[in-house]
């Protein structure tokens, strides 16, 4: 007879609900909470069980998953009035979120006093990776606690990274790798700018880049699939990669670290976020390149048709 498995899922979000969505199956019950009725309700309808608190669903489940917006809210779900460390049932927390090494770090010291091991396991690879279950995953933890969490990762991710016993540590590789990727954003989207502001064919750009030294994850996905076409929807918020790229920064000063090109980055898209574009997609970030230039960065073959 096969084990139903007890899966508690808190934070339904652009992400999170996507991630959730594959850990629905015929072979487990899917616990979840989330503030917003709108967000919970599908995965009802789809056979999950809605609860009224983070502390409900780590009653009812074996392995909680959080996937949240911040700092602050992550510590709250995890140790707050109505939070994980008061369960009687769960054992292993895994934090799917972005929120640096400290946060992470105070939540393990909490839940380890109530019993529970603490997964530091952010992910990459935007909606797209998050609706096929093709996501990369930076676990750091504790080992038996990675194989118990490992048949679940096998669901929503393609690569599973064991990072290091200690949470904190998947963080900082998250944070390394977002501070890369902000920054091949930022540079790629302001050198096609300029190559088009010259009359260069912005497909004909992308095409040499990305059989060239330039190509970066910006050139090889972001800007074909939503850039050169005008859709601006490649999944992610704005705010979001800002965010990443202000707790990578953060990380850096704590370590004593020198991030001169990140600061300068870091100032691009917080300049963004003051101009009212924090909820858009992080493709637009090369909007604001496009006005200062006066040209746009668009598909001719798009236009054309």
């Amino acid at each position: 007879m096969t084990t139903k498995h007890h899966i508690g899922f808190l934070g339904l979000g652009q992400m999170g609900g996507l991630i959730a969505a594959n850990l629905l199956r015929d072979d487990a019950t899917l616990h979840i909470f989330d503030p917003s009725p709108a967000a919970r309700e599908p995965f009802v309808k789809a056979g999950a069980v809605a609860h009224g608190s983070p502390r409900e669903v780590a009653d009812a489940a074996d392995i909680v998953f959080a996937c949240l917006p911040s700092p602050a809210v992550s510590k709250e779900v995890a140790f707050g009035a109505n939070g994980v460390a008061g369960a009687g049932r769960a054992r292993v927390y895994v934090e799917l979120s972005t929120i640096g090494r400290e946060a992470v770090q105070a939540i393990a010291a909490r839940l380890n006093e109530a019993g529970i091991a603490v997964l530091d396991a952010p992910v990459s690879g935007a909606s797209k990776s998050a609706r096929a279950g093709t996501l990369s995953i930076m676990a750091a933890g504790p080992r038996q606690a990675l194989e118990t969490a490992r048949p679940f990762f096998e669901r929503i991710g393609k690569r599973i990274f064991a990072i290091d016993e200690r949470p904190g540590l998947g963080q900082v590789m998250k944070l390394v790798n977002n501070l890369i990727s902000a920054t091949a954003m930022a540079s790629s989207y302001e050198a096609l700018v300029m190559g088009a502001k010259a009359g260069l064919d912005p497909d004909l750009m992308v095409e040499v880049i990305n059989a060239s030294t330039g190509r970066n994850s910006a050139t090889l996905e972001k800007v074909p699939d939503a850039i050169l076409p005008g859709t601006f929807d490649f999944g992610s918020a704005l705010r979001i990669i800002a965010k990443d790229v202000d707790l990578g920064l953060a990380e850096a000063h704590s370590l004593g670290a020198t991030m001169w090109v990140a600061e300068t980055v870091g100032q691009l898209w917080r300049f963004a976020i003051s101009q009212g574009a924090a909820e858009d997609d992080y493709t637009t970030l090369i909007r604001f390149m496009e006005k200062w230039a006066g040209v746009e960065v668009r598909s001719r073959k798009a236009q054309e048709s």
